[in-house]
């Protein structure tokens, strides 16, 4: 009796009781374990009772045809490969085909050695598939600098995962330094669009005056010094995912105009009249509470819930404790390699000086943090009076629950003030009050604020 104990389970459909038995008698003499059924309803039923690695299917069937059938696979049965079987061929019918989930089309009459290679071909994609799964389960990373094993960034790469096999739009929060370009580059390398652009766009960065310009293009005449027509980056973006960030640093009237990129999939390059049809997906994010935005009429209500069809929040690294030494080992590592120079070790009393950080600039502040440590130490080892006087001054406050709340916001401010080299006008920005206010706290902390 053959063992089909690491053989694959395939599901042949067909309301053709000849075609049934010449299949399952093909495909059980190369080895693999064949079910039948004679039509999708029956299909089903096995399907739910057991695991299937692919199932082959005839197109036209009576009452529910093989399209429907691939489809309800497509949603309900992720580990299972579809490949279409019909006898009426058609470019047409392959592409819908496709486009439902089948991984192959393969029309009758067809030769045993035809059958044997589709199924091997199909077969194949998905080994590599759950291979490639697997392995993103058990490594610390994945692509696009990604690191993390705590709860808050498995729940991360989980919606990154969903949000990259759907075309809708995407509004990622987080505060400064969480990464949020790398997880939209991650979504966008590792959906449909992966090889056509991501375009990154600093909407704060870009001067209100030339953002019109810069986003949807201008022709040649539209403005003193268009002495030729340009594209956009939309247009550079075509058929890939346009980042843009910051979005809450946008104006009221090109909120307006972005709606409409999102409504129409159109934009008007400046100075044309006629619209250009654009297949962009857009990807937004930003470190400021939108709603509240929102609420002070600085940010449009129906851009928002566009822009919010799918959200991914990006814990501070503060919340992620966990996470805080495999970053510190990767940008060793890398920054290491850079600049040529052994990889550091870190002492005990330095790692929990780090592990036990605010870390108020995030995983961007403990990259430069680590990048400055490679470059600056002496010492095989990195300990306590090697790390920045702010971080010691942590160390010596001390940790843990006893702390005041008073105590704790004393702390943060500080270091707020310290990341951003102490300037009080961004440190009040971060903190989400006003100079005033700051100034007030200051005057209650022993530090001159003569400055403010």
């Amino acid at each position: 009796m053959k063992n089909f104990s690491k053989k694959e389970n395939i599901l042949v459909v067909d309301d053709s009781p000849d075609t049934l038995e010449v299949l399952q008698r093909n495909l059980e003499f190369k080895g693999y374990h064949v079910f039948t059924a004679p039509g999708a309803v029956e299909a089903i039923k096995i399907l739910e009772s057991a695991p299937m690695d692919l199932v082959i299917t005839d197109l036209k069937m009576p009452e529910v045809d093989g399209l429907s059938l691939v489809r309800h696979i497509q949603e309900n049965f992720k580990d299972t490969e579809v490949m279409m079987i019909t006898g009426y061929p058609s470019i047409e019918g392959a592409i819908e085909a496709v486009k439902s989930g089948a991984e192959e089309y393969l029309a009758k009459p067809f030769t045993d050695e035809e059958l044997f290679s589709a199924v091997k071909h199909v077969l194949d994609k998905l080994h590599v598939r759950k291979a490639a799964q697997k392995k993103i389960r058990t490594l610390p990373s994945i692509r696009h600098g990604l690191i993390g094993e705590s709860k808050a960034m498995h729940k991360v790469l989980n919606a990154i995962k969903k949000a990259a096999s759907s075309s809708a739009t995407i509004l990622i929060t987080g505060e400064s330094g969480t990464g949020k370009e790398l997880v939209a580059r991650a979504i966008h390398y590792n959906s449909p669009r992966t090889s056509a652009p991501f375009v990154p766009i600093n909407c704060g960065g870009i001067p209100e005056t030339l953002l019109e310009s810069e986003l949807f293009g201008y022709v040649k005449g539209a403005f003193t010094g268009a002495t030729e027509s340009r594209a956009g980056f939309f247009q550079t973006a075509e058929g890939g995912t346009i980042f843009l960030d910051e979005i809450s640093e946008t104006s009221l009237s090109m909120q307006v105009k972005l709606l409409r990129v999102l409504q129409d999939k159109e934009v008007f390059m400046v100075g044309e009249r006629h619209p250009q049809r654009v297949d962009v997906r857009i990807i937004a994010a930003t470190n400021k509470d939108l709603l509240s935005l929102l609420k002070k009429g600085v940010f449009r209500e129906d851009l928002y819930y566009r822009l919010n069809v799918i959200t991914i929040d990006i814990p501070p690294l503060r919340e992620r404790e966990e996470d805080i030494l495999l970053l510190v080992q990767h940008f060793a590592v890398k920054f290491a390699k850079e600049f040529g120079k052994p990889i550091p070790r870190f002492s005990e009393n330095a790692l929990q000086v780090l592990k036990s950080y605010y870390w108020p600039g995030n995983a961007r502040e403990l990259e430069n943090i680590i990048q400055r440590l490679v470059i600056m130490s002496e010492e095989d080892i990195i300990d306590v009076p090697d790390l920045p006087s702010l971080m010691r001054f942590s160390a010596l406050r001390g940790v843990g629950p006893n702390r005041t709340l008073a105590a704790m916001e004393v702390e943060y401010i500080l270091s707020v003030l310290a990341n951003v080299g102490n300037n009080k006008t961004k440190a009040a920005e971060i903190l989400g009050i006003d100079r005033k206010t700051l100034r007030e706290k200051l005057k209650k902390i022993t530090i001159p604020s003569s400055s403010l």
